[in-house]
C-alpha cells in the first residue's frame, strides 16, 4: 500500500517539513554530481557505518540517500505525515522530535547489528518516528491508498492506524527476518532502524506538549 493523501487537514504551513525535503533533495543532487568512486568515498565518510560508530555521523547520514526512488519514496512519505505533526508541536519542537526519531533509528539499527561495516543512510528512520506519531493523534484520519492486486491498480481509503500498523508489522517481521539471513550484512533496509523510529515517535509526541491551539481544536472536535 503506499499513500497519496489523507484528509487530516493542517492550519499552520509545515516550514521544516518543507526546509527538510529541500535539503535532502539538494544534498542528494549532489551525491548524484559525483562519480561513482567519489559518492561511495561521500557515504563513507558521512554515512553512519555500526563497526566505526560516530555520533556525529547519525545526523548526517539522515540526509543522505541511495538513489532516486529511496529520496522520493522517503519525501513523499514525510510531506503525507509530516505536515500535521509539525502543525501541532509547532516548527521548533517538530525540528527536535524529527531528529530525536532518527538517533533512536539508527540506535536501533546499531544495537542489533553492531558490526556491520555497510554504511546506513536515509531519513526513513526519522520519518517513521513521524509516522509513529500520526498513529497517535490521527489515528482515524482516512488515508487515500494506491493497492496493486494481482494484475490490477487501485485506490482505496483505509484508517491511518490500520495503514501504519500494517507498515510497521512489515518492518518488524522483515527485521527479525533479516537478522536470521545475511541480508543485513550484505546490505538492503534497516528495518529496524524503522521499528525503533516508529517507536520513539509514538513515545514523543506523547512527551512533547502540543501547542495549546491544537488543544483547542481537539477539544471542539470531540
Amino acid at each position: 500500500m503506499f499513500p497519496l493523501r489523507d484528509t487530516q487537514p493542517s492550519y499552520s504551513r509545515p516550514v521544516v517539513v518543507i526546509c527538510l525535503i529541500v535539503l535532502n533533495i539538494l544534498i542528494f543532487l549532489y551525491e548524484f554530481s559525483l562519480d561513482a568512486f567519489q559518492e561511495n568515498r561521500f557515504i563513507a565518510v558521512y554515512g553512519l557505518t555500526p563497526d566505526h560508530f560516530h555520533w556525529a555521523n547519525i545526523f548526517t547520514s539522515m540526509f543522505l540517500h541511495g538513489g532516486w526512488m529511496h529520496v522520493l519514496g522517503n519525501m513523499w512519505f514525510l510531506w503525507i505525515f509530516g505536515d500535521n505533526i509539525e502543525d501541532i508541536l509547532g516548527h521548533a519542537k517538530f525540528l527536535l522530535f524529527y531528529l530525536l526519531c532518527g538517533v533512536a533509528a539508527a540506535l536501533s539499527q546499531t544495537l542489533l547489528n553492531p558490526f556491520s561495516r555497510v554504511p546506513m543512510v536515509g531519513a526513513s528512520g526519522a520519518i517513521a518516528g513521524v509516522m509513529g506519531a500520526y498513529m497517535v493523534k490521527f489515528p482515524h484520519s482516512r488515508i487515500r491508498t494506491l493497492a496493486f492486486i494481482l494484475f490490477f491498480i487501485t485506490t482505496f481509503d483505509v484508517p491511518a492506524w490500520v495503514m501504519l500498523i500494517y507498515w510497521f508489522a512489515i518492518q518488524f517481521f522483515s527485521g527479525f527476518e533479516s537478522l536470521a539471513s545475511t541480508q543485513v550484512a550484505q546490505g538492503g533496509t534497516a528495518f529496524f532502524a524503522h521499528v525503533g523510529g516508529f517507536i520513539a515517535g509514538i513515545l514523543l509526541v506523547n512527551l512533547m506538549r502540543p501547542q495549546q491551539r491544537y488543544t483547542r481544536r481537539k477539544d471542539l472536535y470531540w
